[in-house]
């Protein structure tokens, strides 16, 4: 497979978008739910405006998305396979934390 450098910018910011707790934790809820940012900052015990902040960062790179219905804005996944990603990444700590001797490697 052949990747372009765009690719690899774009995988790059991705990547960090999902260096936060707060966002993960936000795509996991999305799973299997929609909520509307309310109900995420109850789920999340955090306020509102910063539940919001993830939520633009997250649509900006089309991970979630909002609908309308009625006056309230509910969000979704917009890719489900950003869980797989999650998931494949949280097997691979598994993996290293069951093998410690990878925690010796420095970057």
């Amino acid at each position: 497979m052949i990747i372009n450098q765009h690719q690899i910018n774009f995988a790059e910011q991705i990547f960090k978008l999902l260096s936060n707790e707060k966002r993960i934790r936000i795509l996991y809820l999305l799973e299997n739910h929609s909520f509307n940012v309310s109900e995420l900052s109850e789920q999340l015990e955090l306020p509102q405006p910063s539940v919001s902040h993830q939520l633009a960062l997250l649509r900006q790179y089309q991970l979630v998305q909002a609908h309308r219905d009625g006056k309230q804005i509910f969000y979704t996944l917009d890719d489900p396979h950003i869980i797989e990603v999650l998931n494949d990444m949280l097997a691979h700590v598994q993996h290293t934390m069951n093998h410690r001797d990878h925690w010796n490697h420095q970057i």
